[in-house]
């Protein structure tokens, strides 16, 4: 797993992100929307998807049901600021992998 798609439109997190990714040699590409997202999120192209929740255009949870629906395999991590219960549930019932609330850290 080298090829990891970012979807965050938070500049400061994707910087965070990509550093910390980087650094443990990994690939990172960022995108900002969730259309564009869920354009790109193909398994032949990346090995990871990292989706925020709150993205402009289309929400990680629509981003993460096309995709599946398209039968993408590759793991989802959802990293997003919204730690209810009922988020979590939603985004693991919708076929993520993991779900990590912001603040994080890269380790």
């Amino acid at each position: 797993m080298n090829r990891i798609l970012i979807a965050e439109d938070e500049t400061r997190i994707t910087s965070f992100l990509e550093k910390g990714l980087r650094a443990h040699g990994f690939t990172t590409m960022v995108v900002e929307d969730g259309p564009t997202a869920s354009s790109m999120a193909r398994d032949e192209d990346f090995d990871l998807l990292i989706l925020d929740l709150g993205l402009p255009g289309m929400d990680g949870n629509q981003v993460l049901h096309e995709i599946r629906v398209r039968k993408e395999k590759m793991p989802v991590i959802i990293l997003t600021a919204r730690q209810g219960l009922a988020d979590t549930v939603a985004g693991l019932e919708g076929g993520a992998d993991d779900y990590v609330t912001k603040p994080f850290k890269i380790r």
